[in-house]
């Protein structure tokens, strides 16, 4: 996500403070993407040094320190909305890299490895439906949001499913083989989303 884009977003509806722009990008992006002070004002310093925002000129840090949008930021804002983001070229994604190595280490059992990876994925979906559920109300930028990760996880989910199938055919076929050795299953939990609404926690 662009930090920097976003605060260009915000400052385009008129002057603001940090902390301002901070509490209205966390309800902005329905409290999915938690947002420090620290970040915003370091994004606020290079935003004015490009040129794209202007302070109010007190020279003093801090939450009461104001900030606009410049006309440069208004024009770069704009450049960013229209221009898709490059995805000319497959993330290193760590579930995919994780499943091709799995293939052709001699104890690993890419069943095994594919089906923790399945599990822990739709425990996650389950967990973000009961906060759109519990918590989204009304609040449209959460329902997107949260709809936003579902469907991505629900893509990772079906290319499991099409990976297992291409690892049985392998194996039907006898292009691969099967480890002889499953490695025992992995115990580890993996975090779940810690909703900011459900917490209590405003950073």
């Amino acid at each position: 996500m662009s930090i920097r884009h976003a605060m260009l977003a915000l400052l385009s509806e008129g002057p603001k403070y940090g902390l301002q722009l901070r509490e209205e990008f966390e309800s902005r992006t329905g409290e999915v993407w938690p947002l420090n002070v620290g970040q915003v004002y370091t994004t606020l310093q290079r935003l004015e040094r490009d040129g794209l925002v202007e302070s109010d000129g007190t020279g003093q840090e801090g939450p009461q320190k104001g900030f606009r949008i410049t006309g440069a930021g208004e024009q770069e804002l704009a450049r960013w909305l229209r221009t898709p983001p490059d995805l000319s070229s497959p993330p290193r994604d760590e579930l995919v890299m994780k499943v091709l190595v799995a293939l052709h280490v001699p104890s690993a059992d890419v069943y095994a490895v594919i089906q923790t990876h399945r599990r822990y994925l739709v425990e996650l979906m389950q967990q973000w439906t009961r906060i759109k559920e519990d918590d989204a109300g009304g609040d449209l930028n959460m329902l997107l949001a949260v709809d936003a990760e579902l469907f991505r996880l629900d893509a990772v989910v079906r290319w499991l499913d099409a990976a297992e199938g291409r690892v049985n055919r392998a194996v039907a076929d006898g292009t691969i083989t099967r480890a002889g050795q499953a490695s025992p299953p992995d115990q580890t939990r993996a975090p779940l989303p810690r909703h900011r609404r459900e917490t209590g926690v405003r950073g």
